[in-house]
């Protein structure tokens, strides 16, 4: 019989022994392991955990995860639709609204009630290797998440705030371009002022901008933005002020919010939401920015995975289309069983081609350069 019972896994760390679970953040600034899930919209779960030990991700059982086919996916938003949202976009930024807009759609699949995402999560592991990876697995209170995640939200360390925007992504740093170095330096400019609010005054500082960062078979524009909490401030006050992340909405924020909400026929849920954990003993977590992320919706029997793109002035709808098909086509793949792993540290490869999304929800052969970073 599957083992559903709640789970919390983050690298090498795993916990288990679930002991409450609340929506309060004031609970992450108490005591014990929590794990954390902030969807997009708002909604904030927190679950404390027993026992934590360090544990490797476990080799992935052959037949153990059974998920959809790559044909199987459809989109929240089609080929039309999405095209016409960036040219709206556009027309924003046109008239001054807005500098840069986060697109996103919400690609479903159904999914056998016996899916476990921390099968998944052994899955991406080996296909898609990410410094944020893991499995927040609560079945109870509606939320199994596996995450593959390359960004820091928030790094939280005593007093010391970190954030880890990405803009910008190349298959190889000379794919980069100057548009993307210029959306790095907006969105670190966003993070620092919600950083600021909640930070003592001149102790925020950018010691790394547009740093390259590699991943498998990319590279990404990776910028630093640190400062110290201010007395009297904790989690509640910094999520406040930074949630939802800066690298996932647009500048200004407040304007890319109202153009997401107008636009997208979904919600995101944990995608570009906050995920991760904390130790509130030790005063320190880690909150990963939720792109690149697979969630389970039970009472609908579906799989759900996100992608998007920032759009800004210098934007072509098709491109973008082609650029959210991109993202998703790799991590389709290990979630259908279609990418391969060669052997422990071997490498992986797709076991047939290179599929990517198409408006009805089918797969065709890809036409551009991998861009953006969701």
């Amino acid at each position: 019989m599957l083992d559903l019972a709640p789970l919390a896994r983050f690298g090498a760390r795993v916990a288990t022994g679930l002991l409450d679970v609340t929506s309060d953040p004031a609970a992450l600034d108490s005591s014990g392991f929590w794990a954390v899930c902030a969807d997009f919209e708002g909604g904030l779960t927190c679950a404390r955990f027993r026992d934590v030990r360090a544990e490797p991700v476990p080799a992935p059982v052959p037949g153990e995860w059974r998920g959809p086919g790559t044909g199987d996916w459809t989109s929240s938003l089609d080929r039309a639709a999405y095209t016409a949202g960036v040219r709206r976009i556009r027309e924003h930024i046109a008239a001054g609204e807005v500098y840069q807009a986060n697109l996103c759609r919400v690609l479903t699949a159904p999914i056998g009630p016996d899916a476990d995402v921390d099968s998944l999560t052994a899955l991406l592991a080996r296909g898609n290797p990410a410094p944020y990876a893991g499995t927040i697995r609560l079945p109870e209170h509606g939320v199994e998440i596996a995450t593959a995640s390359p960004e820091l939200f928030l790094r939280r360390d005593g007093r010391v705030v970190e954030s880890g925007p990405i803009k910008g992504t190349g298959r190889t740093e000379a794919d980069l371009l100057e548009k993307d170095y210029a959306e790095n330096v907006m969105i670190v400019d966003l993070v620092r002022n919600d950083i600021g609010r909640v930070c003592a005054t001149g102790t925020v500082t950018v010691p790394d901008l547009c740093a390259v960062e590699k991943h498998p078979g990319l590279v990404h524009l990776v910028s630093t933005v640190r400062g110290e909490l201010r007395e009297g401030a904790g989690w509640p006050e910094l999520l406040d002020a930074a949630f939802p992340p800066g690298s996932v909405t647009g500048a200004p924020k407040s304007s890319a919010l109202r153009i997401i909400d107008a636009l997208e026929t979904a919600p995101r849920g944990p995608y570009c939401g906050g995920i991760g954990w904390v130790d509130a003993d030790r005063g320190v977590g880690e909150l990963a920015v939720g792109i690149r992320t697979f969630w389970l919706d039970r009472a609908e029997g579906v799989l759900r995975f996100g992608t998007g793109a920032g759009i800004t002035w210098g934007s072509d709808p098709e491109g973008e289309w082609r650029e959210t098909e991109l993202k998703a086509a790799r991590l389709l793949a290990v979630a259908s069983g279609a990418y391969a792993v060669s052997g422990e540290g071997a490498g992986a490869s797709f076991a047939g081609p290179e599929d990517t999304l198409q408006g009805s929800g089918r797969l065709d052969a890809p036409g551009a350069d991998l861009r953006g970073d969701q």
